[in-house]
């Protein structure tokens, strides 16, 4: 695995009980999407398992709130990791089971793509992290017209600014605008579309496109054009989908539980799944609640 060739450099320094719970590790960004360069930097995003008693604390005799709290795992990043032998720069993050599962749930860009990479994007997959590629599909919801809405709209806005930075200047001054910001833009409404009308995702699925905006070659007001058109038939994508709603937390959960129990063992002191029976019951008795605080 790449981390544990970087470790043995000393050119970063995880936990140490990370090498051996990762579960996946692929690689993101512009490699991810097909409209990579040779230039391109090397974004690595992964999950972990973290020691059980990181997980479920009160294993350990912790209480909630209550006295000196240890601090919780949730990601372990590096980046602008540069390895000379390789002529490479590496951004890296991991993330804690539960929290990659809570974005992916949350059906955040950024982690729903690392779920739906090429399979030659995937640098180490444990046969956990088969079980959970196996059921990426499970994350996705109607949710994600919203998510992806506002992260196109930011990068409509960072296309647009007037006061670029760094390297974005010496772009904006070829291009005559900042075409990396513009193909993300595109980038997110094509996956919008793709999950409304395919519950699916194929990130390299337009990347002749992408590509073509990252050389420069599709003109700004185009873009925009483009831009207004596509957002005007997502909105109408949404009303007419077929995708579920919300997510189903509950199928999500026990696939985390099952993830969980594969790594740690029998998890019945730890974890308590309610029947369906008994989780309707607590539902409906919430629901009465509710109404009689409004009458």
């Amino acid at each position: 695995m790449i981390l544990l060739t970087l470790q043995k450099k000393n050119l970063i320094h995880p936990p140490p009980w990370l090498m051996s719970n990762t579960h996946m590790l692929t690689m993101m960004g512009s490699v991810a999407y097909g409209a990579s360069s040779d230039t391109s930097d090397v974004d690595l995003y992964g999950w972990c398992i973290p020691p059980k008693d990181m997980v479920f604390p009160h294993l350990s005799g912790e209480i909630l709130g209550f006295g000196k709290q240890k601090k919780r795992f949730e990601q372990y990043q590096e980046h602008h990791i540069t390895d000379e032998s390789s002529s490479k720069q590496y951004d890296i993050t991991v993330y804690s089971i539960v929290k990659y599962f809570q974005l992916c749930m949350d059906n955040n860009p950024n982690m729903i793509d690392s779920l739906f990479v090429p399979r030659n994007c995937i640098l180490h997959m444990s046969a956990i992290g088969q079980m959970v590629r196996e059921k990426r599909r499970l994350f996705l919801h109607k949710g994600a017209y919203f998510k992806f809405k506002g992260y196109a709209y930011s990068q409509l806005h960072k296309m647009r600014g007037k006061n670029p930075s760094g390297n974005r200047v010496e772009i904006r001054e070829k291009y005559g605008y900042d075409v990396k910001f513009a193909y993300h833009l595109i980038r997110l409404l094509y996956e919008c579309q793709q999950i409304l009308e395919e519950g699916d995702i194929n990130l390299q699925k337009n990347r002749e496109h992408l590509k073509a905006i990252r050389r420069g070659e599709v003109p700004q007001e185009d873009i925009i054009r483009w831009f207004q058109s596509k957002e005007e038939a997502l909105e109408k994508l949404y009303s007419t989908s077929t995708l579920q709603h919300s997510p189903d937390e509950s199928k999500i959960k026990q696939l985390l539980v099952d993830c969980l129990e594969h790594a740690y063992g029998n998890l019945s002191n730890c974890v308590v799944v309610p029947d369906k029976a008994t989780s309707t019951i607590k539902q409906i008795k919430e629901i009465i609640e509710n109404f009689e605080k409004i009458s």
